[in-house]
């Protein structure tokens, strides 16, 4: 059977989302993206060329026709900020999937929960697909699923962080209690971190800054992609049982 990532009714193959910031250009955006195998990108309506045609586009180096846009409202701070930013991304493209965010604070960058929850009952409203970047809190997860979400997408660290996942218990506890796909989003550093957020039982995860500031982007890009399937491979192969004690690996009957 076909194991595949479905996202508002729509299915993809990759279960790895790459931003598309960061990156010293286009060129190097689109090469490292074709390396991950990736077939949703971010697009941080506020930050990237998606609309002035004077200036280079990211339409002309990665085709929407083959790649899923997902526009974001990465660096808004309130919820009237991020209101504005998605309905122009759907005024532009006519995108309705998107992915939410609303920051606390410059330093953190913490997601302020209070906007955030507002925001997703608002824009879901409208006909937003949205998927939300948020805390590791299981009750605001779960707030943001009957607030209409098609996405939960709790942090692993903070965003650039590359600390990788710091509270398993709470990824595990939302996985437990959401039939919504679950996107570890943000503070991955190196591969072992995507396939340990794909061995809790998370749907996918999200890279941007472990790739984009790699030494070098296309290596990490490939090895995060090789890493999302085998963490995926891991969790449904089910895993031994934990022991404080040594099993022989050979049977004792039949010894001489």
């Amino acid at each position: 059977m076909k194991d595949n990532l479905t996202i508002s009714n729509k299915k993809y193959k990759s279960r790895l989302i790459v931003g598309t910031g960061k990156y010293k250009n286009f060129n190097e955006c689109a090469k490292a993206i074709e390396h991950s195998g990736a077939e949703i990108v971010t697009v941080a309506v506020r930050r990237v060329n998606i609309s002035n045609k004077k200036k280079p586009l990211l339409m002309d180096f990665i085709d929407p026709k083959k790649i899923t846009y997902l526009p974001n409202t990465a660096g808004c701070f309130t919820s009237l900020e991020a209101l504005r930013t998605l309905r122009l991304a759907r005024e532009i493209g006519g995108w309705r999937l998107v992915k939410l965010e609303v920051l606390g604070d410059k330093k953190t960058l913490f997601p302020d929960m209070l906007e955030t929850l507002k925001s997703t009952e608002i824009l879901s409203k409208e006909g937003f697909k949205v998927m939300v970047y948020c805390s590791d809190d299981p009750l605001m997860a779960k707030r943001l699923e009957n607030a209409g979400a098609v996405s939960i997408m709790p942090l692993a660290a903070p965003i650039g962080s590359g600390l990788g996942i710091q509270n398993k218990i709470n990824i595990q506890i939302i996985r437990s209690q959401t039939k919504l796909p679950l996107i570890i989003d943000a503070g991955l550093g190196q591969a072992s971190d995507a396939t340990i957020a794909m061995e809790l039982g998370c749907d996918g995860v999200l890279v941007n800054t472990a790739i984009a500031k790699a030494k070098n982007p296309f290596k990490m890009a490939e090895a995060m992609k090789y890493a999302v399937i085998a963490g995926r491979n891991s969790y449904l192969s089910g895993r031994i049982e934990k022991t404080i004690y040594g099993k022989a690996s050979s049977p004792n009957k039949g010894i001489i």
